[in-house]
């Protein structure tokens, strides 16, 4: 089987040989030492979209310079309601985000314009070829955005801290904004469902000390159930990306007709344990961010944190090792290669649980 054979029959529920393992296209540079685990056995997560959206009404111009030492790009969106700005600065695999486009409540028609001025068109060309050219060393995922609330708290709207102010000064205008986007999403949950991609993620990066229970229950869980029953119609597979402490959702995420839970980040690095998510939700699949605090420890305490998290369950069935986070530079390459070696120790030792 090549890895993503692996992959996907493991995201089917399934098990092979020993548990796949993957990590995002952008959290490992292409060089010798990934060369050598992809012919292991590692497979590239490449994420894809597989449609276009453009603001045919709206205005984008940006400029690039430098500040500091820093590579700072300002952005403005010029609707008819008014101007919008951002600023973003580029650092290494990621992008540190200085303004959102909210400032005041006075942007709030600016931004309701915006977001309905958003137009989808299907582009699925690109996603084929990436996948004819990686052949079986490689994955690709689509993904639906955010969710919608989600979308003005982590993407360039409106941000975590004033989302919250706003949450609680303002909610009508926020919910104004949300009925925007669920419109939005609406129109595309048929473009990836029709699309080649064989699963797509829903959001994710829910904090929910911050979001509650009762939020998540109204704002969240409906839009993954809808987004569901068009993918399956189509035979497709949907999860949503968890890696925060998921004990306080975790029985309304059991409820919810996702397929897999990605970058589920076992502790020490949140509040549960792989075998109580397992528990929690036994029809999903488990698509694991190994745990970031492991890979600063000596590669033999990564071996053996890898077996230790394997062990935790009865069966390998719907379970992937993944990789979702910045590695720190020094220790990527011995760190990959202590969890593989994890993973092929916890096969040769537990056979019957391959067989």
């Amino acid at each position: 089987m090549t890895p993503s054979d692996k992959v996907m029959t493991s995201l089917r529920g399934g098990h092979s040989d020993s548990v796949p393992f993957t990590i995002y296209e952008a959290k490992i540079p292409q060089c010798r030492a990934e060369r050598e685990m992809r012919n292991r056995g590692l497979c590239i997560v490449n994420r894809r979209p597989v449609l276009n959206a453009c603001t045919p009404n709206v205005k984008i111009k940006s400029e690039v310079y430098g500040e500091n030492g820093k590579t700072l790009t300002r952005t403005w969106y010029e609707t008819p309601c008014g101007t919008l700005t951002s600023l973003h600065e580029a650092a290494g695999f990621t992008t540190w985000t200085h303004e959102r486009l909210f400032k005041t409540p006075d942007d709030y028609k600016a931004l309701h314009f915006l977001l309905q001025d958003e137009v989808y068109t299907p582009c699925y060309d690109a996603f084929l070829n990436a996948e004819k050219d990686f052949g079986g060393d490689m994955i690709c995922r689509a993904g639906f955005g955010l969710e919608p609330l989600q979308t003005l708290i982590s993407s360039v709207y409106i941000g975590m801290q004033d989302f919250c102010m706003e949450w609680m000064d303002n909610r009508d205008e926020i919910l104004k904004l949300y009925d925007v986007i669920v419109a939005n999403r609406r129109k595309i949950y048929p473009i990836i469902a029709q699309s080649p991609a064989s699963h797509a993620n829903y959001g994710g990066n829910v904090v929910p000390s911050i979001i509650g229970l009762e939020t998540f229950e109204k704002y969240y869980v409906p839009h993954y159930n809808e987004a569901a029953e068009i993918m399956h119609k189509h035979g497709k597979l949907i999860g949503t990306h968890l890696d925060a402490d998921c004990g306080l959702i975790a029985k309304a995420v059991a409820g919810t007709a996702l397929d897999y839970i990605e970058a589920f980040t076992p502790a020490p690095d949140t509040d549960m344990t792989l075998k109580e998510a397992r528990a929690a939700w036994p029809d999903k699949v488990l698509w694991l961010n190994f745990p970031s605090s492991v890979h600063l420890k000596p590669d033999a305490e990564v071996k053996q944190k890898t077996i230790d998290l394997l062990n935790e369950l009865d069966s390998m069935d719907g379970l992937i090792m993944g990789i979702t986070e910045d590695i720190p530079e020094s220790r990527w390459r011995d760190s990959c290669r202590a969890i593989m070696d994890g993973l092929d120790s916890h096969a040769a030792q537990h056979p019957k649980l391959y067989a």
